[in-house]
């Protein structure tokens, strides 16, 4: 059974849209749809589908949501949509070097998204740019264990 998702990506520096692009080609390579989606482009209604997400954003300055994600974060925090219908899973980037704020562009998206009605499934992952380990290679295993963790609700046949 087949899942249909969106990536919705948050980027600085463009390390996000390698992982994004990992995480899509990992769901094709497994006979599932996946679609790259830059927040930059988003407002508050993007989620009235409902439906399978995930959010790979990195932190930017002092914990904050990358430049590309602010308004589309602060539309949902304004707006306040009901996200009942939403599962999502999270990626998220950051450095311990800076470990008061580790991953809070991450953390941020999904304290408000949860918030706001949307199911968490699976463990979100961190990433640590710290460890020497590449993302988007650390992305493809997490991937394999956050699919698991999806219902079959949102499974359909391929």
């Amino acid at each position: 059974m087949a899942v249909s998702c969106k990536i919705l990506v948050g980027t600085m520096t463009g390390t996000a849209d390698l992982v994004a692009e990992e995480l899509r080609d990992g769901l094709r390579a497994e006979g599932h749809a996946a679609e790259i989606v830059p927040m930059d482009r988003l407002r508050a209604d993007a989620f009235a589908s409902g439906g399978l997400y995930l959010i790979c954003t990195s932190t930017y300055g002092q914990g904050d949501v990358p430049d590309n994600t602010r308004d589309f974060f602060e539309a949902l925090e304004r707006e306040r949509p009901d996200l009942s219908q939403v599962c999502f899973g999270l990626f998220g980037l950051g450095d311990t070097t800076y470990l008061d704020t580790f991953c809070f562009g991450g953390k941020r998206f999904q304290r408000l998204l949860t918030e706001l009605g949307a199911t968490l499934l699976g463990q979100p992952f961190y990433h640590d740019a710290a460890s020497g380990t590449l993302p988007e290679e650390e992305a493809v295993g997490w991937l394999r264990g956050w699919l698991d963790a999806v219902p079959e609700p949102l499974r359909q046949a391929a």
